[in-house]
């Protein structure tokens, strides 16, 4: 394992800041987030799973000096593709082409009444995306639960997979092992039907941002609320319900060490995500989402891992320091050797 810390200088993030004016009108947007522009032309990919005709919708942007490597971007549970709006620009810019799909479930990709969610299935789901595209080897790139998707299509499909890369990945803990209560779908369901702008955004900013707000976040915030807000509301409540229950009990974690590629750990240690904290008891609850000290145990596990860690950034160190960020992120790709 090798490791960096990297200093954000006189970049103070850690104390609470005052709150920059919020977007208080939540707009309403439909099941398949229509009404919210991507940043770059969604395309649409047809495919057969669970006896249902599905769509995954997604961006599949070139670059203009291509250099020959792919980039597949995995979003997280809160996200979606178009929150990779600026790694897109800044990897194509340095010439990978960037693969961004939506995961069946979320965001502008078809959302089933009923569908056995797995990170196998995803992961599955992804490869058809891609062999569709003719591209079988690719730098697979996950953040948040988008982490925990991509380490396990890389186990899966080691001889398609280059490089690995995780930003702030969920899943570096066991949170059913460590003693969080299992919640059922059913009380998960009615707290997603609870979710709106508000309480969305209180939590990206103590989580995300480590207690500072940009007006420039509430775009995501918005992205999000909007979807529960729209008409198709219960609907994006019920697949948000059903991955929650994926994320909870299916951990990747213990088969790190089984991971074949040479991976890159990216993480914001003032992170504090931990599925399902609210419901532990006081005493398990201050063991949980320790980001500084889960990238390390993560690292170590991993056999060819490199660990960059920030100690002042939260949750999505791409969007709350973007050239922090892609500056360790270009560096970490162009050290994998891709000749072999």
């Amino acid at each position: 394992m090798s490791r960096v810390n990297a200093s954000l200088g006189a970049l103070v993030l850690g104390a609470a800041m005052p709150a920059a004016a919020e977007t208080t009108e939540t707009p309403e947007y439909g099941g398949k987030l229509e009404g919210f522009e991507y940043p770059y032309p969604v395309k649409r990919f047809q495919f057969t799973s669970q006896r249902q005709d599905l769509q995954m919708a997604y961006q599949d942007v070139a670059a203009e000096d291509p250099n020959g490597r792919t980039v597949v971007l995995l979003h997280g549970k809160n996200f979606c593709a178009a929150t990779w709006e600026d790694s897109i620009e800044r990897l194509t810019d340095a010439g990978y082409r960037v693969i961004a799909p939506d995961q069946i479930g979320f965001c502008k990709s078809t959302k089933p009444e009923a569908y056995q969610f797995s990170f196998h299935q995803l992961a599955s789901n992804t490869h058809a995306l891609l062999d569709s595209l003719d591209i079988d080897n690719v730098t697979i790139m996950g953040h948040s639960m988008g982490g925990m998707l991509a380490s396990r299509y890389a186990l899966m499909y080691p001889e398609q997979t280059e490089q690995l890369v995780m930003v702030n990945p969920i899943g570096l803990e066991d949170w059913k092992a460590k003693g969080v209560p299992y919640q059922p779908i059913d009380e998960g369901y009615a707290a997603e039907k609870k979710k709106d702008a508000e309480g969305i955004r209180n939590y990206q900013r103590s989580t995300y941002y480590v207690g500072h707000w940009e007006p420039g976040y509430d775009r995501w915030v918005n992205m999000l609320a909007g979807m529960y807000a729209g008409e198709d509301g219960d609907r994006v409540a019920w697949n948000q319900t059903l991955t929650s229950d994926m994320v909870f009990t299916q951990p990747v974690v213990h088969e790190f060490d089984r991971i074949q590629v040479p991976t890159l750990l990216l993480i914001g240690e003032k992170d504090n995500t931990a599925i399902g904290k609210g419901r532990a008891s006081d005493a398990v609850r201050q063991t949980l989402g320790r980001y500084e000290v889960l990238g390390e145990r993560a690292a170590e596990r991993i056999p060819d891992a490199t660990l960059v860690e920030w100690p002042d950034l939260g949750h999505s160190p791409h969007i709350q320091k973007p050239d922090l960020f892609h500056e360790a992120l270009l560096e970490g790709l162009a050290e994998v050797d891709t000749t072999h």
